[in-house]
């Protein structure tokens, strides 16, 4: 039943999609842009929403609201009742999407031998269900799953899971260092150390994302939290039968 409910929930985000006008760079002097600004938002894209008065708004810490002078923000999920549509997951799909593969070169990559599916998955050391989903990682690679790691400390850019994250991602072998470290072993500090953990914790943010495991598929569909290795191939199988039927459309 759970695996039928993942199936069915990554189908129903997948099905529809939302007949916007073409998005827009905004001009630095944007009402919007600005008073954004002033609250440390950076607004990357000003879209039409299907409600009336609110523009949708890609910005680095996910889609927002606004009304188009930038008085009113309205942060949430906009959801399609007539068509049971999520349709603020639909606008971050998109987004995430290309935003993964602007960090393929700083994914830690665990290959699947006979590659089916890829999932980029945003992690923690110390995250009980991370561990937990490294500790399947040849379940999921031996059903042709590869899987990618990109770092979101979740306590922040201070403190010891943040400094742990980066020792992993300068270790000289990450997959070694990754999982010595998922499995509660000591990082070793690496003299000189220069990681983009930051950044990818920023992306993270901008993709919605609160906590870990964060899933990431191909298409930017996003599962959020840990699945089993099994009920996690039912929903990729799924998806990548949607897409197939699409395209044939």
């Amino acid at each position: 039943m759970k695996k039928l409910m993942l199936a069915g929930a990554m189908l129903c985000t997948s099905m529809s999609a939302l007949a916007n006008d073409v998005a827009v760079t905004p001009n630095a002097n944007d009402p919007i842009v600005t008073k954004f600004a002033a609250l440390g938002v950076t607004v990357k894209q000003i879209n039409p929403s299907p409600v009336a008065g609110l523009k949708e708004l890609i910005t680095n810490k996910g889609v927002l609201y606004a009304s188009p002078d930038g008085q009113f923000l309205m942060q949430g999920t906009l959801i399609d009742l007539d068509n049971r549509n999520n349709l603020t997951e639909q606008a971050l799909n998109s987004v995430r999407a290309e935003g993964i593969t602007e960090y393929e070169e700083s994914m830690i990559v665990y290959k699947a031998p006979n590659e089916k599916h890829s999932i980029t998955v945003f992690t923690d050391i110390s995250c009980g269900y991370c561990r937990k989903l490294h500790r399947e990682l040849n379940d999921l690679l031996d059903a042709g799953i590869t899987v990618k790691y990109l770092a979101f400390p979740r306590g922040g850019l201070q403190g010891s899971g943040y400094a742990d994250l980066m020792n992993v991602w300068c270790a000289k072998d990450q997959q070694e260092a990754l999982t010595e470290a998922k499995a509660g072993e000591s990082t070793t500090a690496v003299a000189g150390c220069s990681a983009p953990i930051a950044e990818h914790y920023q992306l993270g943010q901008s993709f919605g994302i609160s906590g870990t495991p964060a899933i990431i598929l191909d298409d930017g569909t996003m599962i959020p939290g840990y699945q089993p290795a099994a009920a996690l191939k039912a929903a990729l199988d799924a998806n990548k039968h949607l897409n197939n039927v699409f395209i044939s459309i």
